[in-house]
């Protein structure tokens, strides 16, 4: 299977310095807005452990899933979301209209995440625009229905993806991290960012 139409990989879009700066920059953020592996509705507790920056956050509990404007243990806002993922979107996803959330994924060891559909945000018109820093993933994406064919492609620090109209829907997942293919994240692994417009555009 080729990857959906709207499905835009952007290879190396930041150089070293700038994944070393904005990994810095993220880090920093998140320890006033810890990370934690989240749990479905159904119970059971994601491997890959989460935060957020931006006015709005993605949560997930017995309750379901949904974006609220506090951290769920510490009560707080979100951090702001880092200037140069602003730029990103800006660039590559809506010049007028920005995100509301970004989404931290910090990836270690066998975490990964199973295909899902990104479909919590109030307005689908809007893509998802993702970046990778630290160990390369093995992504896996697929249509807009359960079950068919899928297709692998790796992410390497650095890259950036955009999936917008046919892929906005795409099943997508994270098959796993190649440890050690980057020094990128102190301890190791890979951060995921990804952006989106959560509420209704104003």
């Amino acid at each position: 299977m080729t990857v959906p139409s709207g499905f835009q990989l952007l290879p190396a879009a930041l150089d070293l310095p700038a994944q070393k700066a904005l990994a810095e920059a993220v880090l920093a953020a998140i320890a006033a807005a810890p990370t934690a592996h989240y749990v479905t509705p159904g119970g059971k507790a994601m491997s890959v452990a989460m935060s957020n920056l931006g006015p709005l956050g993605w949560v997930s509990d017995a309750r379901g899933y949904r974006y609220q404007a506090l951290h769920p243990r510490s009560g707080e806002p979100w951090p702001p979301i880092p200037q140069v993922l602003l730029d990103l979107w800006a660039r590559h996803a809506d010049p007028q209209v920005p995100p509301d959330a970004c989404l931290v994924n910090l990836y270690r060891g066998t975490a990964k995440m199973g295909l899902h559909q990104d479909r919590d945000e109030a307005d689908l018109r809007f893509p998802v625009l993702s970046v990778s820093l630290g160990d390369t993933a093995a992504f896996r994406i697929g249509a807009a229905t359960r079950g068919g064919k899928t297709a692998s492609v790796r992410l390497a620090s650095g890259d950036v993806c955009v999936l917008g109209g046919e892929a906005r829907l795409a099943f997508h997942g994270v098959d796993r991290i190649i440890p050690g293919s980057s020094s990128l994240i102190p301890g190791g692994g890979r951060l995921n960012l990804t952006l989106r417009r959560a509420g209704p555009a104003i």
